[in-house]
C-alpha cells in the first residue's frame, strides 16, 4: 500500500473515533466539520487537515490517545496529510518534489544561484568592477537596469502567483465545492476574519494553545502575526513602489521616510521576529504532536523569510557604503528563492488554511439554513476501528 493510502486510513481510523467520542467537540472547527460527516473520503480528510491549525490541544485532552491501544493522534495525523496535500495539489506537480526533502539546502541553494547568476549578468555586462565602488548614490540601478529587474523579477513572481492559484483550485475542486462558490461574499468575510485574527489559536477560554508543549500560551500566534503582518508589509511596500514609480512618476531611490520605506522597514522587523520566535517554538514543540518529516520545509521557509528580512534591512543600512552592490546581489538571490519556492514550500500552508476555512462558513451556513451533507453511515469509531484490527 503506498504511503499516502497508509496516512488516509490511519486519519481515518482516529477522525472515525473521535466522532463517536466528541469529547473535543468545541476545541476547534476541525470537529465541528467533522461531526457533519459519518464517514471520511480522502478528499475530507485533505480539507480537515488543512482547516487544523495544530493546536494540538486534542491530543492533550484525548482519552485514546497514546498510549491507549487505539493510539489517536488527530494533530501528528493531519500534520502528515496536510504535507501530503501539498505536493498533491501543487501546479505544476513535479515541481513540488523539488522541496519534499532537504527543503532547506534546496532553498538555500536557490538563494546562492540566483545571487552567482546576478554576478555574472554583472560581469558580462562590465559591471562587477563596481561592485565594491562607492560612486553610486545608493541607487540600485546603478547596478542593474530598471527594466531588467521588472523583467526577471516580475516573471518569476507572476508564475509563482499562477502557481499558487492553479493549486488552490486543484484544492477547491477537490474540496466537492464548486467554482461558482467561490463567488460567497459573506463566507468569504468569516473566512478572511478567522485568518487575519487567527482565532483558532486563541484556545479555549482565550487561553492560547497547546503549543509547544501542553501548557497554553499566546505566543504561537503572536509570533504568526508578526510573521504574516510583516510579509504582508514587505508587499505593500513593494506595491507602494510599484504605484509610485509606473503612475505618480517618482523613481527609486525614496527616502526613509516615504511610504514604500517605511513600509518595508516595519516589514522586514515583523519577519526578524516573527520567524525566529516560530523556529524557537519549533525546536521545544513535543515530537508526539509533529510531523518530523515536515520538519526540513518548515525551516526552510522559516529561514528564508528571515534571511530576506535581514537582508533587506542590512541592504538599507549599507546603502550609502561601497558594499551596497554586494548586499544587493545577496538580498535579491534570497528574493528569487523565495519567489520560486512559494508555490511548493510551506507558504502554502496559509492558501489552503484559507480555503478551508472558506468551505467551513460554507457548511455552516448550509448547516444553519438545514442543508445536510450527503454521507452514508458509519458504525461507530470503537466498532470501526475494532473491524480494522479483525482484518489485518
Amino acid at each position: 500500500m503506498q504511503k499516502i493510502d497508509v496516512l488516509i486510513q490511519e486519519a481515518d481510523k482516529n477522525l472515525t473515533i473521535c466522532n463517536a467520542c466528541r469529547y473535543c467537540e468545541g476545541f476547534c472547527p476541525v470537529f465541528p466539520a467533522m461531526e457533519r460527516r459519518q464517514h471520511f473520503e480522502a478528499a475530507d480528510i485533505n480539507y480537515l487537515a488543512n482547516l487544523c491549525h495544530n493546536c494540538s490541544e486534542c491530543y492533550y485532552a484525548c482519552q485514546y490517545a497514546p498510549p491507549h491501544e487505539f493510539g489517536v493522534n488527530i494533530p501528528q495525523s493531519l500534520a502528515k496529510i496536510r504535507k501530503a496535500s501539498y505536493q498533491h495539489y501543487a501546479w505544476p506537480g513535479p515541481f513540488a518534489r523539488l522541496f519534499n526533502n532537504n527543503g532547506l539546502v534546496t532553498s538555500l541553494a536557490l538563494g546562492l544561484g540566483a545571487s552567482f547568476i546576478l554576478l555574472l549578468f554583472l560581469a558580462l555586462n562590465g559591471g562587477l568592477g563596481q561592485l565594491f565602488s562607492g560612486h553610486h548614490g545608493g541607487d540600485f540601478y546603478a547596478f542593474f537596469p530598471h527594466n531588467t529587474l521588472v523583467l526577471a523579477f516580475g516573471s518569476v513572481f507572476l508564475f509563482a502567483m499562477l502557481a499558487l492559484l492553479m493549486g488552490f483550485l486543484n484544492f477547491w475542486r477537490d474540496s466537492g465545492e464548486k467554482i461558482r462558490d467561490l463567488g460567497h461574499l459573506s463566507a468569504w468575510r468569516q473566512a478572511w476574519s478567522d485568518a487575519l485574527s487567527l482565532r483558532h489559536l486563541h484556545g479555549q477560554e482565550d487561553r492560547g494553545c497547546t503549543y509547544p508543549d501542553d501548557n497554553h500560551s499566546h505566543w504561537r500566534r503572536y509570533f504568526h502575526h508578526f510573521t504574516a503582518y510583516g510579509f504582508m508589509l514587505c508587499f505593500a511596500a513593494t506595491a507602494t513602489g510599484t504605484l509610485f514609480h509606473y503612475v505618480l512618476g517618482w523613481s527609486a531611490p525614496y527616502g526613509f521616510f516615504s511610504l514604500p520605506k517605511l513600509l518595508g522597514t516595519l516589514g522586514g522587523l515583523g519577519l526578524l521576529i516573527g520567524p525566529a520566535g516560530l523556529l524557537y517554538l519549533k525546536r521545544k514543540r513535543d515530537p508526539n504532536t509533529a510531523d518530523l518529516e515536515q520538519t526540513g520545509m518548515d525551516i526552510a521557509f522559516i529561514a528564508l523569510l528571515w534571511l530576506t528580512a535581514f537582508t533587506g534591512l542590512l541592504l538599507m543600512v549599507l546603502r550609502e557604503t561601497g558594499l551596497l552592490g554586494l548586499m544587493l546581489v545577496i538580498h535579491l538571490g534570497f528574493v528569487m528563492s523565495l519567489f520560486l519556492t512559494l508555490p511548493y514550500g510551506k507558504f502554502v500552508h496559509g492558501l489552503y488554511r484559507l480555503g478551508a476555512l472558506l468551505k467551513n462558513a460554507l457548511e455552516q451556513r448550509r448547516e444553519e439554513q438545514g442543508v445536510a451533507l450527503v454521507s452514508q453511515p458509519r458504525e461507530s469509531g470503537v466498532k470501526f476501528y475494532q473491524s480494522i484490527k479483525n482484518n489485518k
